[in-house]
């Protein structure tokens, strides 16, 4: 059974009990079968895995879901019970914020792109929160996944720029049957709105297609951006084909050896994000 922490010296207490290697898993809780193939991924690399769940206040917005997000930490310790980890660190905002911090991460440019554009102050409280876990944990290892994959870049820029100590090890996004991209936003959705969001993968599944078959970076944009503008229920933020690594835009007819094709959209009042790899032929 994991030992649940609640406060800095409870989590330094619990850590200094572990022998061995550590991974850390990031999350904001409410957990579903996506989070678990990250910790899943942890506990198949690492002798223990940690688990944060916080929901991050200085990553929301003032109109965003910050209130409304599901907590559900009695659900979250059963289900991580189940696959085997050694500790969860689940703060209160006294323990992680007992001031508004002075000292501020600067995401750079990325930053301001997709996400950033929609959320502009979204993506430093999440590097403040990395930062400031992976600080308090040490882990050689921590596991991101895919479907934030603006988040995933930017971490691997902090880390890289910081010399920060830490592997970072990404997973797959985990998907339902039906191709919809695994998310405790998902929960939001009524029946048709569900069906509704199922037009951000099939857009995403045109796009890689249409790589596959010899069409050009703009080609693939097209076809997957026009397939959600005509989707009924879906109002689109953005799509676009980037480098992953970047997030600049890829346009024009030369095929680059990796892309990454990135989309988010409203579908009722649910924003929803997605992302697919696609590799161009020839």
């Amino acid at each position: 059974m994991a030992i649940l922490t609640r406060t800095k010296e409870e989590l330094a207490s619990a850590l200094a009990g572990l022998q061995g290697s550590t991974a850390l898993v990031m999350t904001m809780g409410a957990l579903h079968d996506g989070h678990m193939s990250l910790v899943r991924a942890a506990r198949e690399k690492a002798d223990n895995v940690v688990v944060s769940i916080y929901v991050n206040p200085l990553q929301f917005g003032p109109n965003e879901d910050f209130d409304a997000y599901p907590r559900t930490l009695d659900a979250d310790m059963a289900l991580l019970d189940t696959v085997g980890v050694e500790v969860v660190f689940a703060p209160t905002d006294e323990a992680i914020y007992p001031r508004q911090p002075l000292v501020r991460i600067d995401p750079g440019p990325i930053a301001t792109l997709y996400e950033g554009t929609t959320r502009p102050t979204h993506f430093a409280g999440v590097l403040q929160i990395v930062h400031k876990v992976m600080n308090l944990v040490r882990p050689q290892y921590a596991f991101f996944g895919q479907k934030d994959a603006q988040q995933l870049a930017l971490i691997r820029t902090m880390v890289a720029d910081l010399d920060m100590p830490v592997e970072i090890c990404a997973v797959p996004i985990k998907r339902d049957i039906d191709g919809l991209a695994l998310s405790s936003r998902n929960s939001y959705l009524s029946e048709t709105e569900r069906i509704e969001a199922l037009a951000l993968s099939q857009a995403l599944n045109l796009g890689r297609d249409q790589a596959r078959a010899g069409g050009s970076p703009q080609q693939v944009s097209d076809v997957a951006r026009g397939y959600l503008e005509q989707a009924a229920g879906v109002r689109l933020d953005y799509l676009s084909l980037v480098n992953p690594d970047t997030f600049e835009e890829i346009t024009g007819d030369e095929r680059p050896e990796r892309a990454l094709l990135v989309c988010a959209a409203w579908v009722g009042p649910t924003r929803l994000i997605d992302n697919m790899e696609v590799e161009f032929h020839g």
